[in-house]
């Protein structure tokens, strides 16, 4: 202990000595530590970390999945929930959990619409957390009759001042007096994160026959029950419901998904791309603090020598030179460590709230996360430190003076140090393709047609309560009001509402049959996207009328059936054909037809990266939500709008709330948030990347150029033009970056395989994005080198041969 104290110490002095070399290492380090920590973290809290349930790993959803379709992931009818429960063998029990809906709370302060949440009270015993107050549902809470609600941490703070009274006491939700009888603990979610109000379900009797599908279910299993044995389970019970009800359910099964790897589905890749990316820049800067060191042990050549002559075997000098790698590792470690603190923080106060990704916002340097640090900064020290120790070490009293007149060795070291600069530029090479495809992706994505212009558009939603619009004449009437009243507004052009805005997460779609034609057989329905609209909705959102006509009044009597289609469903079932006049008859609320009169452009649904699908939209008197996301289209600065269009709905109703104000570009961009991130921050790695391999470049082409300067001199005094030199030095620098350049092609094709599924537009293996990589790094290496050429071609022959 106390020689490796003896150690560390005269490590901390000679590197106190050359404070350049110092920094310049212990950045490089913590660059690649930093990007390691971080991104660790996020993979430790959302993949490493057990989710905050009792036995989260026997916890399961059960989704219905549609064959014909291949559609794995949809919502689930709640009558076929009910039959599950009873008939399965392998849970102890499940529950259903709807998507997250919206609900108005009126009462104390300004009204406010809050992301709510309807269950069955088997969740609480299902998912094991106990509120911090109050109680959780009980089973005669599974009553229509019964309005008791639970609320979030969040809102019980921001809304109710933290008041533990709160419990028993009743709140206005949508009109109706709700009792609060619990307060789940900060961060508590169920399958949906930034949830505020869980209320029960209620399913009448009448909710056993399947007839609509909206609801998830969560279920535990029974202890020893692995998943393929549950998934066996309900696929047996799902054909036994196909047999009891034929129509609803031929061509569905269920599908059992592990709890985790559903919260974790669609950010996995990412993740996993993300981490070895920061390791690749990890080994860059190893491999970086290498070269320095070589050259560095090269000038201490004389010093290691008379040690050795003085007694101090290989071993000890090994021993010796390690403890300054490591002890500059921990410096790196430390900044890194603070690097990752911040990345970190900033994650959780500005990404966080961005993404629909559960538990994001609980990233952290837990111990977890410390000990990662520790052991990437002590590997690193070993990674780096080892060859120049083993080099370095080497040397004997004889060889070093026998290189000491010309200035130190120039062919020890010279063959690792190319070798590190052809491994950071073929590392480069690989993170540089994963940055453009990603880039390229992105721009693809944002060059798909949406099939609305986004400019000029501002969004809201508005729900009115049932409880005081009972009817849907009464709902009708409100937003007939309420868009009288915007259309007024100076500025306005046009204004429109909807019940699912495009690129927003929910939607409804159903199945539907073509009059004068032949029915589907079973389970091979025709399936179409449903979107009520009401007023200029089209013109507010810029979606263009194709054919035919859009909505007036003569269709708003109660038994007027009229219906709009997209172009994708005209061109799909009336190729050739004027889909004009024709009747569909969709499977909604009864069997009568709609007559089609008009044909709008695509639009885009559910996400930019997916295709069109077929589309109807209906007017409010086919079917009324009481609902809407209005969309108001004006000229000049759209949000001066906002301002007069809310005070224009709390002029017809005080008590309706006005949320999730934005803008149709900001829509478009929550919806692209995800990808938009994983390609910066891989663009920022890679940046790091090429960063490091032009220093690594920079570095072993000015130590040639150091070490060749006797050469250098001979050549011009024997008539050696200036151009000559520099083209010697670049064509150096350039030989090592294409061996790198060739190596990390090979890399790549390798690897950018695996982010298939996180590319749009693109192939993995592009030959534009490898051929624009490849000149990328070849420039850089060309200017990295072309600092130490120039100097190169300063060489004053006289001065050069005189020094010889």
């Amino acid at each position: 202990m106390t020689t490796l104290w003896q150690d560390l110490r005269f490590s901390a002095r000679l590197l106190l000595r050359t404070p350049g070399f110092t920094a310049i290492a212990v950045i490089a380090l913590a660059l690649g530590i930093g990007a390691n920590a971080a991104i660790f973290g996020v993979v430790n809290a959302l993949l490493l970390e057990p989710l905050p349930y009792k036995d989260p790993d026997r916890l399961v959803v059960v989704w219905e999945h549609n064959l014909p379709r291949d559609r794995k992931a949809n919502v689930v009818s709640p009558g076929n929930f009910l039959h599950w429960r009873e008939m399965n063998r392998v849970f102890e029990d499940i529950a259903a959990v709807s998507p997250a809906f919206r609900t108005t709370l009126t009462g104390e302060g300004a009204p406010e619409e809050l992301p709510v949440q309807y269950v069955t009270a088997a969740i609480s015993p299902i998912l094991g957390v106990p509120p911090q107050l109050g109680r959780l549902f009980t089973t005669e809470d599974d009553d229509p009759a019964a309005h008791v609600v639970i609320l979030s941490d969040r809102l019980w703070r921001r809304r109710f001042g933290a008041d533990p009274a709160i419990i028993n006491r009743s709140i206005l939700l949508n009109g109706v007096p709700q009792v609060v009888v619990g307060v789940m603990p900060p961060g508590f979610s169920i399958l949906e994160k930034n949830v505020d109000v869980w209320q029960t379900i209620g399913f009448r009797p009448e909710a056993r026959t399947p007839l609509g599908r909206w609801t998830m279910v969560v279920g535990r299993m029974k202890p020893g029950v692995a998943v393929p044995q549950a998934q066996d389970d309900m696929t047996r019970v799902h054909a036994e419901l196909t047999r009891m009800f034929p129509e609803f359910n031929t061509g569905w099964t269920a599908r059992v998904v592990r709890l985790s790897d559903q919260l974790t589905g669609d950010v996995r890749p990412a993740l996993l791309v993300l981490l070895g990316a920061v390791g690749f820049v990890l080994l860059i800067a190893c491999a970086n603090v290498a070269n320095l060191l070589l050259a560095r042990a090269t000038a201490r050549q004389r010093e290691l020598a008379v040690r050795a002559a003085l007694g101090a075997g290989r071993a000890r000098l090994i021993r010796q030179l390690l403890a300054e790698s490591l002890l500059l590792s921990t410096m790196g470690g430390a900044a890194g460590l603070l690097l990752a603190w911040w990345a970190t923080t900033a994650l959780r106060s500005v990404v966080a709230q961005q993404l629909p990704i559960a538990r994001l916002e609980s990233v952290g340097l837990d111990v977890r996360v410390l000990l990662f640090t520790l052991a990437a900064a002590i590997v690193s020290g070993l990674v780096f430190g080892l060859i120049p120790a083993l080099t370095a070490a080497g040397v004997t009293l004889t060889d070093a003076l026998k290189e000491g007149g010309r200035g130190g060795t120039a062919a020890r070291g010279a063959r690792a140090r190319n070798v590190f600069v052809v491994v950071e530029t073929a590392l480069a090479l690989i993170l540089l393709v994963g940055a453009g495809l990603l880039i390229r992706s992105f721009a693809a994505l944002l060059s798909v047609n949406p099939g609305f212009d986004p400019s000029q558009t501002i969004t809201m939603k508005v729900s009115i309560p049932r409880a005081k619009y009972q009817t849907p004449e009464r709902q009708r009437a409100f937003y007939d009001q309420l868009f009288e009243r915007l259309d007024a507004i100076p500025g306005v052009i046009a204004a429109g509402g909807t019940s699912y805005l495009p690129l927003n997460g929910l939607g409804a779609a159903t199945g539907f049959t073509i009059v004068g034609r032949p029915r589907p057989p079973m389970g091979q329905d025709l399936v179409t996207d449903v979107r009520v609209t009401t007023h200029e909705y089209f013109r507010a959102m810029g979606i263009p009328l194709l054919r035919g006509r859009l909505f007036d009044r003569t269709d708003a009597g109660n038994n007027v059936r009229r219906v709009i289609i997209s172009d994708s469903m005209a061109r799909k079932y009336w190729p050739n054909q004027n889909p004009l006049g024709q009747h569909i008859i969709v499977s909604w609320d009864d069997e009568r037809p709609d007559e089609i009169v008009g044909v709008v452009g695509d639009v885009r649904q559910e996400t930019l990266e997916k295709e069109n699908r077929p589309a109807i939209y209906w007017p409010p008197s086919r079917f009324t939500y009481p609902f809407m996301t209005i969309t108001i289209r004006a000229s000049g600065d759209v949000a001066a709008v906002v301002p007069v269009a809310t005070a224009k709905v709390h002029e017809l109703d005080p008590n309706i709330a006005v949320a999730d104000v934005r803008t149709m570009r900001e829509v478009r961009d929550i919806s692209v948030a995800q990808r938009r991130l994983t390609m910066m921050l891989l663009g920022v790695f890679a940046g790091m990347a090429l960063l490091l391999a032009a220093v690594g470049i920079y570095g072993v082409i000015s130590y040639a150029v150091t070490q060749r300067t006797q050469e250098i001199g001979v050549r011009m005094a024997l008539g050696a033009q200036r151009s000559n030199v520099l083209q010697m030095v670049i064509g150096q620098a350039l030989t090592l970056a294409a061996a790198g350049i060739l190596i990390g092609a090979a890399g790549a094709l390798l690897l950018t395989g695996l982010m298939k599924n996180l590319l749009f537009g693109v192939q993995p293996a592009d030959p534009l994005t490898f051929i624009l990589v490849a000149a990328l790094l070849g420039t850089v290496a060309a200017a990295a080198a072309s600092v130490p050429g120039l100097r190169a071609t300063r060489v004053d022959p006289v001065v050069a041969l005189r020094a010889e």
